[in-house]
């Protein structure tokens, strides 16, 4: 089926859309992409929202409602201008994702917003949304998502295992393959999202671009030791992270360049503790995600993991693989087909993942 995937991460860069044709198994036809970013004023009020439910466990309603209305809204004109493109066919599923303001695995809990029925009967498509519910229901964390979507783009392009797929996020996971078709998944750590905060804390812009000023400062080894000594290390996985698990004000007394540096080592040395575990080395690491954009965080990677590629490199497109996931999983979502592992969640089982909301129901209602 032609499927729409919508991914807006925790970055809070924008709203990511990509086109597919596929079962949910294979991947047939890859179609056009489109990323929505953010109006200054919109980042604004979900960057508060969020905060709210980190620091208190809820938003203020009205804040709620007002970013809850601008996840939709940003949906919605991230689609329209998606679909008026040259090969985006004829839509017959939406896969949804939703704004992550919460995501507390131990205790059962992530809270997604930008009501999807609203979607639907705007678009006038039926939306497969709720993703993470249903394997948290079971005891699973609830994430990583992506990598059953990641295997079916290793037999895409003919890579077999041991490879890893790494996607550099505001947190950043990876997914194992190995040479016997093992799938194993895990939160490693930040991805771009300390780092980001960071920048963004200093009024020195939203992100490092280009790795300028990590590349002009030094590690400082004192305080990556203690921020790789968090507790969060120790644990087994599958385990999985919310972005703001992690405290920021440990490199408050670092100059800018020194705590860029740091957090990039950060992002680095955490994804190589999670690797530690894996039953094979990864013969390749390919990078997806905001992070494969940043020279020093790639460099770091290498250094840290041994051969790391761009996704982009092998005729993927790395900005818009957890877009193309979240429709994967919808059409996997609609057959019935399991989205989360033992070894990818921590679910007991397999685990279909989804909840369908029709067009012309929500449309009525």
């Amino acid at each position: 089926m032609r499927i729409l995937g919508f991914m807006s991460g925790t970055s809070l860069d924008g709203v990511d859309a990509a086109i597919l044709s596929s079962d949910g198994e294979t991947i047939e036809e890859f179609g056009p992409t489109h990323l929505t970013a953010f109006t200054a004023d919109e980042r604004a009020v979900v960057k508060e929202a969020t905060e709210q439910f980190v620091e208190t466990g809820g938003a203020e309603p009205g804040l709620l409602a007002e970013a809850d209305a601008i996840i939709v809204d940003v949906h919605v004109r991230c689609a329209t201008t998606l679909l008026a493109m040259p090969g985006a066919g004829q839509i017959e599923l939406i896969g949804y994702h939703g704004q992550t303001v919460l995501h507390r695995p131990d205790r059962g809990l992530t809270i997604q917003i930008g009501d999807p029925a609203r979607v639907a009967a705007t678009l006038g498509v039926d939306v497969i949304a709720d993703v993470r519910q249903a394997d948290m229901a079971v005891g699973g964390e609830g994430a990583p998502l992506v990598p059953v979507y990641h295997a079916a783009l290793a037999q895409k392009i003919g890579k077999p295992g041991p490879i890893a797929f790494l996607n550099v996020g505001g947190v950043a996971n990876f997914t194992y393959i190995g040479s016997d078709g093992e799938i194993i998944a895990l939160d490693t750590g930040p991805g771009n999202g300390m780092l980001d905060l960071m920048i963004q804390k200093r009024g020195l812009g939203r992100y490092d671009d280009g790795g300028v000023l990590a590349a002009s400062g030094r590690v400082d080894q004192a305080v990556l030791d203690g921020l790789l000594a968090h507790p969060y290390f120790k644990r087994q996985g599958p385990k999985s992270l919310d972005r703001y698990d992690f405290p920021l004000d440990v490199v408050d007394a670092l100059s800018d360049a020194d705590a860029a540096a740091t957090l990039v080592a950060f992002t680095a040395q955490s994804v190589a503790l999670g690797a530690r575990a894996l039953p094979e080395r990864p013969d390749l690491w390919l990078i997806c995600g905001g992070g494969r954009h940043n020279p020093v965080i790639m460099n770091a990677l290498r250094d840290a993991l041994g051969t790391c590629e761009n996704t982009d490199d092998f005729g993927l497109r790395g900005d818009f693989i957890e877009a193309e996931a979240i429709g994967f999983i919808a059409a996997r979502s609609l057959r019935g087909l399991p989205v989360t592992f033992p070894k990818t969640t921590g679910a007991p089982g397999p685990t279909t993942a989804g909840k369908l909301y029709k067009a012309q129901a929500a449309a009525l209602a």
